[in-house]
């Protein structure tokens, strides 16, 4: 069997079912064994890009942009929170939880890309985000993020107090939105393939699997 994939994950870091769905397909990637090569990138794409810098309250956030009512949005909060615990994510998100501002942070992924350390850094993120709490807008937070993901957070400060990543970053949200991603997440294969959505880990397995052995045929 055809034992490589390359997979290239579309999100943003404040995307709930973004992270449900990278946790979902971690899990299949461990049970497809280590015998699967994987050359996983993450890409940018902007949920908010007007978002300013001192982000949005969660609850007024939720309820202007889809125009549903307070108990709406609270009982698909809880959705997801339960759909988060069973990939083994926790969820810590309120009424008076911020919505931030995530430019910056597809700025340092794209500089983490380049020290091999990406996967790591869009993990600590997203708990930093979702389930610590933290302000991930705030310079001096994604530097020390960095840290915790391997990477040299003096480096991190002065790739962020920079414009450094910044063209990049635009430039691979407006390709992705050309090859027709418009929700995410977005999890490409073998640029072939689409598996949209935060799908159970048992859905990545059986599509992943069914993409190696469709390449043996091939």
């Amino acid at each position: 069997m055809n034992n490589a994939l390359k997979i290239d994950f579309v999100s943003d870091v404040v995307c709930p079912w973004c992270a449900i769905g990278l946790a979902g397909l971690n899990t299949a990637l461990e049970r497809l064994g280590p015998e699967t090569h994987v050359d996983f990138t993450v890409h940018p794409f902007e949920l908010n890009p007007g978002m300013p810098a001192a982000g949005q309250a969660q609850l007024e956030h939720i309820t202007e942009k889809y125009g549903i009512s307070a108990d709406q949005a609270r009982a698909n909060r809880e959705q997801i929170r339960t759909r988060a615990a069973s990939v083994g994510f926790t969820m810590n998100r309120g009424d008076d939880s911020r919505v931030y501002n995530t430019f910056d942070a597809h700025r340092l992924l794209a500089w983490a890309k380049e020290k091999n350390r990406q996967a790591e850094l869009k993990l600590v993120l997203l708990k930093a985000y979702f389930t610590d709490g933290k302000n991930i807008a705030d310079r001096k937070v994604l530097a020390e993020l960095a840290t915790q993901a391997g990477l040299d957070g003096v480096e991190a400060s002065e790739v962020l107090g920079s414009d450094r990543f910044a063209r990049e970053v635009k430039e691979e949200e407006a390709l992705w939105a050309q090859r027709g991603i418009n929700s995410v997440p977005a999890v490409i294969v073998n640029d072939r393939y689409l598996i949209s959505g935060g799908q159970p880990p048992e859905v990545f397995e059986e599509q992943l699997r069914a993409i190696l052995a469709n390449g043996e045929r091939e």
